[in-house]
């Protein structure tokens, strides 16, 4: 069992999420572009958010994934989370609030989540995965350091109004041990 964790930065604090913040959750899911590039379902319902947070709580309880709502100002910005944490490794996702887009909040939280990964966790691999196309999101693993390792194939799969399509995924990778510089793809 893992104990909640809130980090903070020069500008956010970072705590696991709430029922408070379904509400924040419902509204941003309601973007296209989180439902276009994220494993979000679409239609997003607010049963969907009340879910979800449920599902981060069990996640902190069983010590498989960890997830933080980041705030700026008290205000909810997004969320950024290290799921399917075994063998000393996990995936790292992201996103923003559509008011909280370009402020560098993202790079930022997900920093802290990646210290805090290489740090307390003492995990030793990061995994990022991103629908081809999201070209935010590949930005922000590229100012974390991370490398692109390739293109997968029908790789990502994502429930668009009631039925699942497979989509061709982007997949990066940082190590403990590289360095946490900007990194630079052609993609």
């Amino acid at each position: 069992m893992a104990e909640p964790v809130t980090l903070r930065t020069d500008r956010l604090v970072l705590t696991p999420p709430t029922s408070a913040d379904a509400d924040a959750v419902y509204e941003a899911c309601q973007d296209p572009e989180i439902q276009k590039f994220t494993t979000v379902p679409s239609p997003y319902r607010h049963d969907h958010a009340t879910g979800f947070i449920a599902l981060t709580e069990k996640g902190w309880a069983d010590g498989t994934s960890f997830t933080w709502a980041f705030r700026a100002g008290g205000e909810f910005a997004g969320l950024v989370g290290l799921d399917d944490v075994r063998d000393g490794s996990a995936e790292i996702g992201f996103w923003a609030a559509p008011s909280a887009r370009g402020s560098g909040y993202v790079t930022e939280a997900a920093r802290a989540a990646v210290d805090f990964a290489f740090g307390p966790m003492r995990l030793s691999r990061l995994e990022w995965h991103a629908v081809v196309g999201n070209e935010a999101s590949a930005r922000v693993a590229q100012k974390l350091g991370f490398q692109l390792e390739g293109t997968r194939r029908s790789a990502l799969s994502h429930e668009f109004d009631g039925r699942h399509v497979r989509f061709d995924g982007w997949l990066a990778g940082l190590l403990s041990t590289d360095p946490r510089t900007e990194a630079t793809w052609s993609i």
